[in-house]
């Protein structure tokens, strides 16, 4: 039920994956989808794949990297390429290898470009997204189970998020007032509006979709 490519097509080969609710998760389920080499990277920070092999793009060589990258797509069709760090999250490869590079070496490029704490539901502030500039679409992932929860505990900057809704951190999140947070910082190309298999009610990720000003889907990437 409301699986995204049911009406969903993206198009572009440097697809950006911004908002909250289901990111990585969407990640690993496109990159599984479409056709040709994938590189799966991020252009903020991204938790690892384990059944991806990664590349690691800390070295200052960038010969060396690009070499380990095409080496691990001879051998997987789908790769990570990130620089570990000590929280175990790993960051982009920029300024090692810049984006518009990666486009060389690989049929598609998926970035994500946001972060979002775990959160269903974020605002954007004034620096985010991180979206390249190479970047073809934009999908913003929107969390449906943030739907019946208060902003304080639905939210990433949930003061933000309250006020770009017209309410206060204490109200229950309704379908509108996502709605309006979206359209007010139009962050993306197309919507996916993701966990509806929550929902008591599904017709309200339904209802959400239609009051966004973008073409927006509902989806349940769960098993």
């Amino acid at each position: 039920m409301y699986r995204p490519f049911d009406k969903f097509r993206p198009e572009g080969r440097l697809i950006s994956v911004i908002g909250s609710g289901g990111k990585t998760t969407f990640l690993r389920w496109l990159s599984e989808r479409l056709s040709g080499t994938v590189i799966l990277t991020t252009s903020t920070h991204i938790r690892p794949f384990p059944e991806i092999p990664l590349v690691n793009a800390s070295p200052e060589n960038r010969e060396q990297v690009l070499s380990e990258l095409r080496d691990a797509l001879a051998r997987s069709r789908v790769v990570c390429l990130g620089n570990p760090e000590p929280s175990g999250k790993l960051a982009g490869p920029s300024p090692v290898i810049p984006f518009e590079a990666l486009l060389d070496e690989a049929d598609h490029v998926l970035v994500e470009a946001d972060g979002a704490k775990g959160l269903p539901l974020k605002a954007h502030r004034p620096w985010e997204p991180v979206i390249p500039g190479c970047s073809d679409l934009t999908v913003c992932l929107v969390g449906a189970s943030g739907i019946g929860k208060p902003v304080s505990e639905a939210c990433h900057c949930p003061d933000l998020f309250a006020f770009l809704a017209g309410i206060t951190p204490d109200r229950i999140v309704r379908p509108e007032h996502i709605a309006a947070v979206l359209n007010r910082e139009n962050p993306a190309d197309c919507y996916l509006v993701n966990q509806v298999d929550t929902l008591p009610d599904p017709e309200e990720a339904v209802r959400l979709c239609g009051l966004i000003n973008k073409d927006a889907f509902p989806c349940s990437l769960a098993p």
